[in-house]
């Protein structure tokens, strides 16, 4: 058995800037929903066959009571923020496993999941379709790995230490030092990746980062004023970095039987009329037939 686990927020972003506008006979624009609805349903066209689709019903979580900077949905252009509920909407009517993350972030649905599916024996392969950076803590050998399908390029845990420098266990320390300007905190003054490689590499997490950088094994250029930087901000380094972690307690079920894609709904061909795109509704009927 192999697990897709899709970043259905980030599949969104991308269609919408990708696609020409289209509108549905109400006037609403649906170009980005009918393009992630299409997509999903090529994967499964392609062979997918346990597929779930994580998204950020509401775009604040808890990490917004945690640090007052973090990222909000301020700035998203409203005709995409229009089109998260019809996407969900559509995808529930695939008969696709959707995840609308409220308390959570998508990202947490996305670990949440991968974390179901990896103690399942029967899992082969987690393939986390999403390029996000905060899901390469996720990566695991081979058996777990990121897929960027824009770029068709899959990414193992060899991949994550070759593009950070750390292994997938450091990637949220690493985040806290660098900074992640896409959540909205700006990591420690000076720190870069280069320097965050080389201490973690060293140390493997924040908490264990001496102080005093004369205790350092290595040394990168203005070790002294990270060291400095560490020693006056190492609460904000540990808040950042409880940011960066991901959570694997979100609502996603138990096992990846529930993910299971088994034909589309009676709903989604009327919704799939409303959308102007009866053709998904006629690929959905003929890969449930093939399916069976």
């Amino acid at each position: 058995m192999k697990v897709h686990l899709v970043d259905g927020t980030y599949e969104l972003f991308r269609h919408f800037f990708a696609l020409p506008s289209h509108r549905d006979r109400d006037g609403n624009e649906v170009a980005a929903v009918r393009g992630v609805v299409g997509s999903v349903l090529g994967m499964m066209e392609g062979g997918a066959t346990h597929v779930g689709v994580a998204t950020d019903h509401v775009i604040e979580s808890f990490r917004n009571q945690l640090y007052a900077g973090y990222k909000t949905g301020e700035g998203i252009e409203p005709t995409l923020l229009a089109q998260f509920h019809p996407l969900e909407d559509a995808l529930g009517a695939l008969g696709v496993a959707i995840w609308p993350m409220v308390e959570f972030e998508a990202d947490d649905g996305l670990a949440s999941a991968a974390a179901v599916a990896r103690a399942d024996p029967r899992v082969e392969q987690v393939v986390i379709c999403t390029p996000d950076k905060d899901l390469a803590q996720c990566v695991e050998g081979k058996r777990v790995v990121q897929l960027d399908r824009r770029k068709n390029l899959v990414v193992d845990e060899a991949g994550v230490i070759e593009r950070f420098g750390v292994p997938p266990a450091s990637i949220p320390d690493y985040l806290a030092l660098v900074g992640d300007s896409s959540d909205g905190f700006p990591g420690l003054p000076g720190w870069g990746p280069r320097s965050a490689a080389a201490l973690l590499g060293a140390y493997g997490h924040i908490e264990e980062i001496p102080d005093d950088e004369s205790l350092w094994p290595v040394h990168p250029r203005g070790s002294a004023r990270l060291a400095a930087a560490l020693r006056e901000q190492r609460a904000n380094a540990i808040l950042f970095k409880d940011l960066a972690t991901l959570r694997t307690t979100a609502p996603v079920g138990s096992s990846p039987d529930e993910w299971r894609w088994r034909g589309p709904s009676e709903h989604f061909a009327p919704l799939c009329e409303r959308l102007d795109a009866t053709g998904l509704a006629k690929r959905a009927e003929r890969l449930a037939a093939f399916r069976t």
